[in-house]
């Protein structure tokens, strides 16, 4: 039997690196699936929504390198496109099929036609799409080179003739090329760099996720200038262990410690971090930013000094250049606003709840401390991202994953499956809202099917939680955040999976602990308290207004009785105002 198209794509996928594909199949796909079956090497994972495919690829891409997933003609590639916004904006490595209608019925409006171009051209870095069996295997290559080297997305067109067609070879390349380099500003920048930290006393830096592999240069850079360390919630597991100078996050989920110590500085070191909320940057202060991107200067704040390379290579050379500076004054205050800021933090954990109204903090708390030391978290968009963020704690070997560039409901399930996928020796525990998992509740089934052990813990706070605080602080009355839910652990076990639901905060513990033991699937639901609400670091007046506006419309409207739950729950955040 000739070698096809198909077979060719397959091959290709092996030998660079990736193990499966995330795909519903169906119509001009199953070419592809046929040839996933006949070579038996590349794993089909049959998800049941091409979103939750979309996803789960951008995981494994995100802990693995490079991933796959793959939609047929038409609808295939809508749901294909939510997850890809996401992981091209998160910067992960993915290769999208998006199979098509026969080259001949091009153009004619055919029956689930799209154009691949126009529809994908927004979440990628490569997108084009193959019209003969000559084009293919050079268009493969260069769309894995692109979703490798850009980190992006890479979209490649393949009409289901064309995936039939006998396989044509090509004297160009076939392979994903890797390749290392240093990169790093020169040395007269470096020291002019040098001479700029070495000219102030109160400086602090910022991380990102550029310093993911740089945790030990940010620390010692840290140290010899005395600067207290903030990151964002994407730099969290990769800076927090093991660094006695750091002050927690800042932005909508962070902690008031990193906004003072970012606010009290006259120098703002940013490391490899695209932070996107500008109001929460200082005015009053020098700024300099330091990325390997470098169209990504200057674009959040105004800058004192910009320079392009990445991270640990640029500290590896800067280092050297670095005097100790003996003033730990500067430092030394914010770790005691930092320790005030902890101290404050467990008040919440220290308030369990009551039946039915589960501190969620208490919650999330619980988990870090029985989550293996390498767990791998995901969070949902909205509450749940806040209750992770504040409480699971790096370790170094730690990861945590979410929709943190393009904020997407629903993301925490399908990318525990990516998760669960590319790393099965690890711990995999999602962070699930009520609102999220309902969108994509049909694939617990997938995680089912393939026997993935992910620890699925659903906050159940009846509500769309972020929504209603943000219509709050606006001066609104949250209207249609209310959620209709069903007993999730009985749809769990439903799906074939072990359920279990928490009501009482005093059983938390237990059952915590009886899902984590437990080798396979587990669907924790916990009925959290709806009223708990997640105050950012910078209150603005206008905030305050707002959410005394929005109290008093509740009143008018004879909702006292969600006025007083709402501020007994809340009561720590408004002493702190």
């Amino acid at each position: 039997m000739a070698k096809k198209v198909a077979d060719q794509l397959v091959e290709t996928l092996l030998d660079a690196g990736i193990k499966r594909v995330y795909a519903v199949t169906g119509d001009s796909l199953n070419e592809f699936n046929d040839a996933v079956r006949r070579n038996g090497k590349l794993q089909w994972i049959h998800v049941r929504h091409e979103e939750v495919g979309a996803y789960a690829a951008a995981a494994e891409a995100e802990l693995n390198g490079i991933a796959c997933c793959a939609g047929s003609s038409g609808p295939g590639h809508v749901h294909l496109i939510n997850g890809l916004y996401d992981a091209n904006r998160s910067g992960a490595p993915v290769l999208a099929i998006a199979s098509t209608m026969h080259t001949d019925e091009m153009g004619s409006d055919y029956f689930q036609e799209t154009n691949t171009i126009k529809l994908f051209d927004d979440c990628s870095v490569y997108n084009q799409i193959a019209t003969t069996a000559k084009q293919f295997p050079r268009m493969l290559q260069a769309a894995l080179q692109h979703a490798y080297s850009k980190k992006g997305v890479a979209v490649i067109g393949m009409p289901g003739d064309v995936a039939m067609a006998k396989a044509e070879e090509i004297q160009t390349e076939t392979k994903l090329m890797r390749s290392t380099s240093i990169s790093r500003p020169g040395k007269e920048v470096l020291q002019e760099l040098a001479d700029l930290l070495s000219s102030h006393k109160r400086i602090t830096i910022f991380c990102g996720i550029g310093c993911k592999n740089a945790h030990d240069e940010v620390v010692e850079l840290a140290k010899r200038v005395n600067a207290p360390v903030g990151y964002s919630f994407r730099g969290k597991m990769y800076v927090q262990y093991d660094n006695p100078n750091e002050v927690g996050m800042t932005g909508l989920l962070g902690l008031p410690s990193a906004y003072h110590a970012m606010h009290e500085s006259d120098l703002l070191l940013l490391l490899g971090t695209d932070f996107p909320y500008k109001d929460f940057m200082p005015e009053s202060c020098g700024i300099i930013q330091i990325d390997e991107k470098t169209e990504r200067l200057g674009r959040r704040a105004k800058l004192k000094m910009g320079l392009t390379g990445d991270i640990k290579d640029t500290l590896e050379a800067l280092l050297p250049l670095i005097h100790q500076n003996n003033d730990r004054s500067f430092l030394d205050a914010q770790l005691k606003v930092y320790e005030k800021v902890k101290e404050t933090q467990q008040t919440f954990v220290k308030d369990q709840g009551r039946p039915d109204n589960i501190s969620p903090e208490f919650v999330a708390d619980t988990i870090d401390k029985i989550a293996a030391d390498d767990a791998i978290f995901t969070v949902d968009t909205g509450m749940s991202c806040v209750w992770g963020a504040r409480f699971i704690n790096a370790t170094g070997k730690r990861e945590l994953l979410g929709s943190f560039n393009h904020g997407s409901m629903a993301n925490a399930m399908p990318q525990a499956i990516g998760a669960a996928l590319a790393r099965p020796d690890q711990q995999i525990v999602a962070f699930c809202g009520d609102g999220g998992l309902s969108m994509l509740l049909g694939d617990l089934a997938t995680i089912v099917q393939y026997n993935l052990p992910i620890k699925v813990v659903v906050f159940d706070n009846r509500s769309l939680g972020m929504v209603k605080l943000e219509m709050e602080v606006a001066g609104l009355p949250q209207w249609q955040t209310d959620m209709y839910n069903p007993d999730f652990a009985t749809v769990a076990m439903a799906m074939g999976m072990k359920g279990l639901c928490v009501s009482e905060p005093e059983k938390v513990g237990e059952i915590l602990e009886e899902a984590f033991t437990y080798e396979g699937p587990v669907l924790i639901h916990v009925k959290t308290n709806p009223n708990s609400l997640a105050m950012p670091p910078k209150i603005e007046f206008s905030q305050m207004k707002g959410y005394a506006i929005t109290m008093g419309k509740l009143i008018l409207n004879g909702r006292m009785d969600e006025v007083l739950e709402t501020v007994k729950s809340n009561y720590k955040h408004l002493k702190e105002l």
